[in-house]
């Protein structure tokens, strides 16, 4: 019976939402729920932008490592590390950069070019995951802002029944739809945020993953050459 409301009610939102126009219903259902509604909207936008600053520098830094392996090998082969460097400065994203920083060190032995690999590969990890911390912020905040203006909308439906000194659902209306529309958009705000958060973890992961399986074939690769050279 309790499942049955439910699926009616939503059936009820939806058609309604479909007459009135969707923005028109979320517009309505915003203003109904009070004054926690507007940080629960402040988080979804500055999270939003957060993950369009990740997105953006994230799909910038993508690049092909197996095609720029090969480049940077023929590179060392036929110019040695100075025509390798040339490559990584015109090479965008972080494989290109831990490379340049390998390289610079390549003359000082394989032990240096290898320590100078992991500390750059470090840093560069910490450019890739800065800006996720405030993501995961506003995904924790959010739900957080929908439960505090659940506990107000029940306090005002609580007052209301004080001051008529009586319980009817006419009375109490106001405050149990403030409690829930606060408790649904903080909800909805923190998985859409989730989804992107996730989604750049993933990203990240590959790119690190990436470095590193590149960075060994790197050292490979100064190997070879300085073998040759004996």
């Amino acid at each position: 019976m309790i499942v049955a409301d439910m699926l009616a009610s939503f059936t009820q939102l939806i058609a309604q939402a479909q007459q009135g126009g969707a923005l028109n219903w979320l517009v309505e259902k915003f203003e109904a729920g009070g004054g926690f509604m507007y940080p629960i909207l402040a988080s979804l936008i500055i999270g939003l932008a957060f993950c369009i600053e990740r997105f953006w520098t994230l799909t910038r830094s993508r690049i092909n490592t197996k095609g720029f392996v090969v480049k940077i090998r023929k590179a060392l082969e036929e110019g040695g590390v100075e025509k390798a460097k040339e490559i990584c400065t015109q090479t965008r994203g972080p494989v290109a950069s831990v490379f340049y920083a390998g390289l610079l060190r390549a003359d000082e032995g394989l032990d240096a070019a290898e320590k100078a690999i992991m500390a750059y590969g470090g840093i560069e990890m910490g450019f890739l995951e800065r800006g996720l911390i405030w993501i995961s912020t506003f995904i924790t905040i959010a739900p957080m802002l929908g439960f505090t203006g659940t506990v107000q909308g029940m306090i005002e439906a609580f007052d209301a029944i004080k001051e008529a000194a009586q319980i009817s659902p006419a009375i109490v209306a106001q405050g149990i739809s403030v409690a829930l529309l606060t408790t649904l958009f903080g909800l909805v705000v923190a998985m859409i945020l989730q989804v992107f958060y996730n989604y750049f973890v993933s990203r990240i992961d590959k790119l690190v993953a990436d470095m590193e399986e590149s960075s060994i074939e790197l050292i490979d690769a100064l190997y070879e050459i300085k073998n040759k050279k004996k």
